[in-house]
């Protein structure tokens, strides 16, 4: 593979910098709705928003609860954010004075057994996907279940492939290479991820009752009588107590290759654990998960980045990359940012540009278990001490202070910032923003909840109510568009009906529609383009 200034010497004449700064992105943002109590809201999804089964823009996560705000794919910044806030605003304005709450961890939660799981219908589809949910509650309990994050969807155009494919060795076929290039794009990621946590972690600090009698080994202080925190810490969101799974430890799931990769996936589904067994799976006529095995099913494992295709009806994840390979991949390493009404803005979206071309660009050696090691090692220490002024983080086992190690990630960037954006200063601009946070850790998103919460004199607590109420009127007020209203309208009707049909069309009973279902498997060894 050519080193970084090899290939973006490539990116000289006009028609190449124009295939680079065409890039594919969406946006889906989770938050929990909250009532007027500032509690959860335990109602169920508006009908009023159509079917969250068939909806594309407006649907549920885990939890009737947890809504979940998705963008088509768009080339323009500008014009996914406006897209996803006229969805937002769509979606508040329905909401009959419910809110929502606009932090990754949740708070004011009762009953953890009150937690409503999210109801898709009748069809087998919808059974399908309630009863997963289902499962993640026995497993992990409902608490996990509804934090909340932002993730983004990311491809380079066609002509950027074609570009990069015509310096190359052209060994592999045009579909092998993109695969190829994107797994070396996700290693690099992995490498790095410490850095998203680092700006852009928004979770500091969360509310005593998320606790409640979970068993967790970190050391928090209390900021109030409802607010516990480390001095340090960016994104508890993706510590320990955040959203991981310790049986997932169990798995070597590698990406040195898409093949390898699809080999982990399915090894994986099948692999049978105890602690899961234990819990049962048809006890006394009821499903209490889908099977007793360490992934129930390929959604279920938890990774900071993701390799995606569009998958086709019924198809799994797995199976649309074994057919067609690598299409686009999806960050999930965002905490919702509070500073902004839809979880994130546009400053992020193109700094994650920068990255992630980065990343593309960079030679990507294969990671054995060492690297894995080192690249745990540096997130969970970014994750629970990333604003500590010196912290030490370790490079291909080398020693690096994180300030040190983020000047040189920066002065690349700005070098593939400047080819972008030719006479504009847009990606100069974001870089210049950001780079304030590298050496004052007070910038980035972490230290500036702390800062607010001092200039404020609240609890963190009663800050995130103010926020919510201050974003709840901004989106109350927000003056959709006719048009784009009249898509949304037309998109809930079209919701509802789909569903409808869906549950009419089902020929078998559910337990013939599961045993089908695993049945379809795919072999995933050999992935053809």
């Amino acid at each position: 593979m050519k080193s970084f200034d090899e290939t973006l010497a490539i990116f000289a004449d006009e028609e190449s910098r124009k295939a680079l700064r065409t890039m594919q992105r969406g946006i889906e943002r989770e938050a929990l709705r909250i009532n007027a109590d500032n509690e959860l809201a335990l109602t169920p999804h508006p009908a009023s928003l159509g079917a969250a089964l068939t909806h594309s823009r407006i649907t549920t996560d885990y939890s009737e609860s947890l809504m979940e705000f998705i963008t088509p794919v768009y080339t323009d910044v500008d014009q996914m954010l406006k897209g996803l806030t006229e969805t937002h605003a769509y979606a508040v304005q329905h909401l009959n004075g419910e809110k929502l709450w606009p932090v990754s961890m949740p708070c004011y939660v009762g009953d953890e057994k009150q937690i409503p799981i999210s109801y898709y219908g009748t069809s087998n589809s919808g059974i399908l996907k309630r009863l997963y949910r289902k499962g993640l509650t026995y497993r992990y309990g409902a608490l996990m279940q509804i934090i909340a994050g932002v993730h983004f969807n990311f491809s380079v155009s066609d002509a950027l492939w074609q570009t990069l494919y015509q310096h190359s060795d052209k060994q592999l076929s045009l579909g092998d290479f993109i695969s190829d290039r994107y797994f070396d794009l996700i290693r690099n990621y992995r490498r790095l991820v410490w850095v998203l946590p680092y700006l852009f972690g928004a979770s500091p600090a969360i509310c005593r009752s998320f606790i409640k009698d979970q068993q967790t080994e970190l050391d928090f202080l209390t900021h109030s009588s409802g607010t516990l925190y480390r001095p340090y810490s960016t994104s508890l969101r993706m510590s320990d107590l955040g959203y991981t799974n310790k049986e997932q430890e169990k798995l070597s799931i590698s990406y040195n290759s898409l093949q390898e990769y699809l080999q982990g996936i399915k090894a994986a589904i099948k692999m049978p654990s105890k602690k899961f067994a234990d819990i049962g799976v048809n006890v006394d006529g009821e499903y209490r998960q889908l099977n007793a095995n360490i992934l129930q099913i390929e959604n279920e494992f938890y990774a900071p980045i993701r390799a995606k295709r569009v998958t086709k009806r019924g198809e799994k994840p797995s199976e649309a990359l074994c057919r067609a390979g690598v299409q686009y991949i999806e960050v999930r390493a965002l905490d919702v940012n509070p500073f902004s009404p839809i979880g994130i803005d546009a400053s992020q979206v193109r700094f994650l540009d920068l990255f992630l071309l980065y990343c593309l660009m960079q030679p990507s050696a294969k990671v054995d278990a060492a690297g894995e090691k080192e690249i745990a090692a540096n997130l969970k220490a970014v994750v629970l001490e990333g604003r500590k002024l010196g912290l030490i983080l370790s490079r291909n086992g080398e020693a690096i202070s994180l300030q040190q190690w983020m000047r040189e990630l920066f002065a690349d960037l700005g070098r593939i910032a400047a080819v972008i954006d030719g006479d504009d200063r847009v990606y100069a601009d974001t870089l210049a923003h950001w780079s304030e946070a590298v050496e004052n850790p007070e910038m980035t998103l972490s230290g500036r909840i702390w800062q607010s919460l001092a200039q404020t004199g609240l609890d963190h607590g009663a800050w995130v109510r103010q926020l919510a109420e201050q974003y709840h009127r901004q989106l109350v007020d927000y003056p959709i568009p006719q048009a784009a209203l009249a898509s949304l309208d037309a998109e809930a009707a079209a919701s509802i009906e789909q569903q409808h049909q869906l549950e009419a069309s089902d020929k078998l009973d559910f337990e013939q529609f599961l045993a089908e279902y695993f049945r379809a498997n795919t072999q995933v060894d050999e992935p053809v383009h």
